[in-house]
């Protein structure tokens, strides 16, 4: 079993603590299925053989949308032989709430300092405060991982707020109770059917990923209606396929949660 990256250092007042979600992603991502799919695809000349054969796919790009804590993207950091298979892999975050930037961030340093971690790490860029992708070129990463503010709300937070509330205040040194309370509404808040986040997220998918080698884990509970969301990306024709690779076991009822693999089914070159 893979270590679980230490988060003692973060502030849960206002960043989203590592939970049952979280973990599945953990356990999904190291499974020998998925560390099996991932180190076919991007298997080449990368673990210190020759670096010039034609198949060689270049380092591949991970990011994490919505890194919170940062403790999915510091496994898949320190981890990068065992889940990949390759260590010359960069890996880079993105999140709304500047304060979880500053958390994940920590998270993944420490997590590639560890006495372990010499094993085969990857990369570690950076965590951007970014809204979903924005700030990401188009057709750039090979692995996208998203752990999205799920849960089914009347409403989404008020951004017209976001600049306020995403700093701490140069008067007081700390935060307040509003302030705390919207950023952590940031992190599981999905609008109607906990849905309006991830949807956005899909639309952008496309153009995000590599077109012939991208991969996306995104989680979704039982109330987003994940049949329908699988039934919604094989509308999308070829080469894009979909298919459920890491499921919750617990019977509670909408908490169920369970993660897609949507992947470009075309033959990598």
């Amino acid at each position: 079993m893979l270590p679980t990256p230490s988060t003692s250092h973060v502030s849960f007042n206002n960043v989203y603590e590592p939970a049952e979600d979280s973990f599945l992603l953990l356990d999904t991502l190291s499974s020998s299925t998925e560390s099996n799919f991932l180190r076919t695809r991007f298997s080449n000349s990368h673990t210190g053989q020759n670096e010039s054969t034609e198949h060689n796919l270049g380092a591949p790009l991970i990011l994490e949308v919505g890194t919170g804590s940062g403790v999915v993207l510091a496994f898949a950091t320190a981890n990068a032989i065992a889940i990949f298979g390759r260590s010359d892999l960069l890996t880079l975050g993105t999140d709304i709430n500047s304060f979880a930037c500053q958390a994940s961030t920590k998270t993944v340093q420490t997590a590639i300092t560890e006495p372990l971690a010499h094993l085969g790490h990857g990369k570690f860029l950076d965590i951007v405060n970014a809204d979903l992708t924005t700030p990401i070129r188009s057709g750039s990463v090979d692995v996208l991982i998203f752990n999205p503010p799920y849960v089914p709300t009347s409403e989404l937070p008020d951004l017209t707020l976001h600049d306020t509330f995403n700093t701490i205040s140069l008067e007081t040194s700390s935060t307040t109770f509003e302030q705390d309370s919207h950023l952590l509404a940031l992190s599981y808040a999905g609008g109607v059917d906990g849905m309006e986040i991830t949807n956005r997220l899909l639309e952008q998918l496309r153009g995000i990923l590599h077109p012939e080698r991208g991969v996306a884990y995104i989680l979704l509970c039982a109330q987003n209606k994940p049949n329908e969301v699988k039934e919604r990306i094989k509308n999308w024709g070829q080469p894009w396929a979909v298919e459920t690779v890491g499921y919750s076991g617990k019977k509670g009822g909408w908490e169920r949660l369970q993660i897609l693999r949507i992947w470009s089914a075309c033959s990598i070159r």
